[in-house]
């Protein structure tokens, strides 16, 4: 596809990059974040991929990404 989102879905950052393209030229492509690491493919409904149709409980803010809590490391396998 020839043009990227101009900001995330999720919470309305405008650096957007290009992660892979679909191998049938033009049909796709799947973007991501730089700041919240949101990821999709453009052919996604309006609610995964345009802010204003994105669910207002899942959006974001600076303040809450600043704020999260850290994600537990995933402990080793038990053998």
């Amino acid at each position: 596809m020839n043009h990227l989102p101009v900001e995330c879905p999720r919470c309305a950052f405008e650096d957007i990059s290009l992660l892979a393209t679909s191998p049938v030229p033009g049909v796709w492509d799947v973007v991501q974040c730089g700041r919240c690491l949101y990821t999709w493919r453009t052919i996604e409904p309006a609610r995964r991929t345009r802010r204003d149709a994105y669910p207002d409980s899942f959006k974001l803010t600076a303040e809450d990404i600043e704020n999260a809590i850290e994600v537990p490391a995933v402990p080793p396998l038990l053998k």
